[in-house]
């Protein structure tokens, strides 16, 4: 079982990066993408439930990013408009085979799969 996050790179303020969070090995029901910034914790970003296709977004990336999924359910995408220096981070996709309730999406511990992480550097 494996989750490869993909897509980061450097971009311009007001730019935009789309992530990637390819999953092999099975399929999962709750995907979530979680960043770290240089000496802080890692923080939710936002989570997608396939059952009913819920959402849940972090209050700093609202209306800014948007997560869809591959319809062959093999993974999730993350669209980030809008970037800021503040979203400079290393960006991790998560998995988990249980349909998460809501509350439980942004527990970075309630994912029992996690990927290697991709950069995200937005500059000023």
């Amino acid at each position: 079982v494996q989750l490869q996050a993909s897509g980061g790179g450097l971009v311009q303020a007001g730019g935009s990066l789309r992530l990637s969070c390819a999953a092999s090995g099975r399929t999962f029901s709750t995907y979530g993408w979680f960043r770290q910034a240089p000496g802080k914790e890692r923080e939710f970003v936002v989570g997608f439930r396939w059952s009913g296709s819920t959402t849940k977004y972090a209050d700093s990336v609202k209306g800014r990013f948007t997560i869809s999924r591959d319809n062959a359910r093999t993974g999730v995408y993350l669209q980030m408009n809008s970037l800021k220096p503040e979203d400079t981070a290393v960006y991790y996709c998560a998995a988990d085979s249980r349909s998460l309730i809501l509350s439980s999406m942004a527990d970075n511990n309630a994912y029992a799969y996690w990927g290697q992480g991709t950069q995200v550097t937005v500059s000023s």
